[in-house]
């Protein structure tokens, strides 16, 4: 009889190590799955490209999507929803059936920009302000007035922890310039004023932005392997080679993370942001 007890306690212990251990184990399970994820998405520069290059890049594109779940794709080219990287992307690539968000407005609907508003970790956002530079470079004083009157609203208003500003031509920063004020390009002033913090392009880096005067903006015609993103605050401190891919961007509560990829699928280099700077300045 006490041989039967003794063995009944002792199954009676081990069964409840089990389910102690068995509710931590599902304890962790479920912690780590209600985490909140970061948030990816990929950025790359549009227009005609040879068509095994072209492939290349959307197969690159295919795989980083699946890969890091993209959540949306910023197309910086000037043909809009009519650029063949994004009609070939959403035809033949069922991963890359995703929101494209272009540098000219939806189907004509809007001459202007607009904003893409993003949720990301522990209820922090993103900001992304996709501006059609086209109409500065065109000769109506009032469309270019306006564009820069709702781009400057746009910035004051928003209220979001990381803000990215996207145009196709490059960005000018005439500081200090008297010629400043009669090119709607100079707008690195306007971003530090407003706490920008990236601009993304079309053209390289390198080749374009830097200080220069206003009336000699640089051939934003010339064909650039981009897309480049610049950041605010460091605007003349980069010297990264061109790369022909894309921007594959992780975006967290503290950290803004740029990996730029080529045709590869190399990483060739990565600009990190820190949201604590922000506090810094």
């Amino acid at each position: 009889m006490k041989e039967h007890s003794w063995l009944c306690t002792f199954i009676t212990q081990i069964s409840l190590c089990f389910c102690v251990y068995l509710a931590f184990n599902m304890g962790d399970r479920t912690e780590s799955s209600s985490r909140p994820v970061e948030t990816y998405f990929m950025s790359v520069a549009g227009g005609f490209r040879p068509e095994n290059e072209q492939t290349l890049l959307l197969k690159l594109m295919e795989k980083v999507a699946k890969v890091y779940k993209v959540q949306f794709v910023v197309s910086i080219s000037e043909l809009g929803e009519n650029d063949p990287l994004g009609l070939n992307a959403t035809w033949y690539f069922q991963s890359l059936k995703l929101p494209w968000y272009t540098t000219k407005s939806f189907k004509g609907q809007r001459p202007g920009s607009y904003l893409k508003h993003t949720k990301v970790q522990y209820g922090k956002t993103l900001d992304i302000v996709i501006v059609n530079t086209e109409l500065f470079q065109g000769p109506s004083a009032g469309a270019i007035e306006h564009q820069l009157l709702w781009l400057m609203k746009t910035l004051e208003e928003s209220t979001s922890d990381w803000r990215i500003v996207v145009g196709f031509h490059p960005l000018l920063a005439c500081n200090g310039s008297t010629e400043a004020k009669d090119n709607p390009l100079c707008l690195h002033e306007m971003f530090l004023n407003h706490r920008v913090d990236a601009y993304l392009s079309g053209h390289a880096c390198t080749e374009h932005v830097h200080k220069q005067s206003a009336k000699q903006p640089g051939n934003a015609d010339q064909p650039g392997k981009g897309p480049c993103l610049t950041p605010i605050r460091r605007i003349f401190d980069q010297n990264k080679e061109k790369v022909n891919g894309l921007l594959l961007h992780r975006v967290s509560s503290l950290e803004l993370v740029t990996y730029s990829i080529n045709l590869e699928g190399d990483v060739a280099h990565k600009i990190e942001l820190q949201q604590s700077g922000r506090e810094a300045m």
